[in-house]
């Protein structure tokens, strides 16, 4: 399981013309659900995500997570992370998870943050989705589990 976190300004979602989720200050966070995936690696991302210290504290050090930052997170499902680049000039999908796992999955890891008090949107499984955000830094970190 990978996850592509950015600190963000602002970021949403949009499908088909109509803005379907948005949030303020927070995280914007991309998710790959491979094949060799479980409960485990689920359970670890989301505790990464949740608690990984990407937000200024008060002498401007990366020292708070999202939920002391008073931030809220949009998660968006993007299967390409999962892609093998390692050879060649096209990417293969072979380690990511089949669509019904991974929707699973994906709805699993909102759940979970949101079992954590932390504000969670989301985007829209499989759909054709237009992401628009700031990037706040730029702050880019990938997770993986």
């Amino acid at each position: 399981m990978k996850a592509l976190i950015q600190r963000v300004s602002q970021a949403s979602v949009t499908v088909n013309g109509e803005q379907i989720s948005a949030i303020g200050p927070g995280l914007l966070v991309f998710l790959a659900v491979e094949a060799a995936d479980n409960g485990v690696s689920l359970t670890k991302l989301v505790h990464k995500v949740a608690h990984y210290r990407l937000f200024s504290d008060s002498n401007g050090k990366m020292n708070l997570n999202v939920q002391q930052a008073g931030g809220a997170v949009l998660v968006v499902s993007q299967f390409t992370l999962a892609a093998d680049t390692q050879s060649g000039l096209r990417p293969s999908f072979t380690p990511a998870a089949a669509p019904a796992m991974a929707e699973q999955y994906y709805l699993k890891f909102i759940q979970q943050l949101a079992e954590l008090n932390i504000p969670v949107q989301s985007g829209r499984f499989a759909a054709d989705m237009q992401v628009s955000l700031i990037n706040d830094g730029p702050v880019t970190f990938l997770l993986s589990s």
